[in-house]
């Protein structure tokens, strides 16, 4: 699996150069002036894992198949728009079928770009963003409880289950404080998960600064990551103009641009690892002469589970997995190496894939 992360923000902070520069299209009209972005632009973009190119080079692996992700440009958001004031219940509806939020926040100061409220403030902006979020959770959690409460009160299990997790979720909304910091007991998780609350999603903060703070932040940005290391949140720090024009060099050329910028990697690398971070994520490989390829599983899952993301039959009929950590497929020069020396190991269907792993997976049809 990879996921799917939803770019909002409000009007002019950046989302849709930021979204072209990560897809390298321009699917997304980049202008400046509110609601240049109608629909929701949906773009796929490689996971860069420098382990798969090397694995992919000691096995000679003719092809290389990177796993991959999704972003999805959200039109920009006004305060209002929990009540369908600009593009609200478009933006609203969007925000639900992902799986984390990026909040893009505006940490550049350009007077030829506008902003909708007429200040440069990313906190505030954030605060915007969140409240609207917040707004719509707590319209939608008051409609739908009391019909469910009318159920609790006959006695149905589910339905009292339901209404104490809601009644949770209401009170920390009425103090102003999202969903997603409810403690929550984990057999509760999937029936919280369930609710589908806006609030609830995990959030990365993306401080859009200008080109000359790309490496080291400003002022704005490092208020923004006070922010997110208080609420225990992701942050990254990106230029969008950079991002868009490391976009349209050659791949050779892109490392000579990053060094003279001071960067190490592109912004791209450091939004997919905080995403992955934030998601629990991690990768496994499966290696041979044919291919190279990277497949993407939720932190904790189990052998089958994990085989079953290449196809169910290996899930259903699955009997054992040959695994070489990543470390030793390298340090033993690839498969050969790793038998020889004991390295590769036959595990069950209880064993939890590590990240890194090289799996090869027997199963019965």
């Amino acid at each position: 699996m990879g996921f799917k992360c939803g770019i909002v923000g409000l009007p002019n902070v950046g989302k849709s150069t930021l979204f072209n520069a990560l897809t390298q299209t321009a699917a997304a009209q980049a202008a400046n002036y509110p609601f240049c972005t109608i629909e929701p632009n949906v773009g796929e973009v490689a996971v860069p894992d420098p382990r798969l190119d090397a694995l992919a080079s000691l096995a000679g692996s003719a092809r290389i198949v990177p796993t991959r992700l999704t972003f999805v440009d959200i039109a920009g958001l006004v305060r209002g728009a929990s009540k369908g004031e600009g593009l609200g219940n478009q933006f609203l509806a969007h925000i639900r079928e992902v799986d984390a939020v990026a909040y893009v926040l505006r940490c550049f100061v350009d007077d030829d770009v506008t902003h909708v409220e007429g200040r440069i403030d990313p906190l505030a902006d954030a605060e915007t963003v969140e409240t609207e979020l917040m707004l719509a959770d707590l319209e939608s959690l008051e409609r739908r409880i009391v019909p469910l409460e009318k159920k609790a009160k006959s006695g149905e299990k589910e339905a009292k289950a339901q209404v104490a997790l809601m009644g949770a979720a209401l009170a920390l909304l009425r103090e102003g404080r999202p969903a997603r910091e409810l403690d929550l007991a984990e057999e509760d998780r999937a029936a919280f998960r369930a609710l589908g609350l806006l609030t609830a999603k995990p959030v990365v903060y993306v401080a859009n600064v200008d080109e000359a703070s790309a490496a080291a932040g400003n002022a704005l940005s490092r208020a923004v990551a006070a922010r997110a290391e208080k609420e225990g949140a992701a942050m990254v720090v990106i230029s969008a103009r950079i991002e868009a024009e490391i976009a349209q060099l050659a791949e050779a050329e892109r490392a000579e641009y990053l060094a003279e910028l001071g960067l190490a990697e592109p912004g791209l690398n450091r939004l997919i690892r905080a995403g992955y971070d934030l998601l629990g994520l991690i990768t496994y490989f499966t290696v041979g002469p044919k291919e190279a390829r990277a497949w993407t599983i939720v932190s904790g899952t189990k052998a089958p589970q994990a085989a079953g993301v290449i196809h169910t039959d290996f899930e259903h009929g699955f009997i054992r997995a040959e695994t070489i950590s990543y470390a030793d497929f390298v340090a033993c020069g690839g498969e050969t190496g790793a038998k020889e020396t004991g390295k590769m190991r036959l595990e069950g269907k209880d064993y939890v894939v590590a990240d890194g792993d090289v799996m090869h997976f027997r199963f019965s049809t």
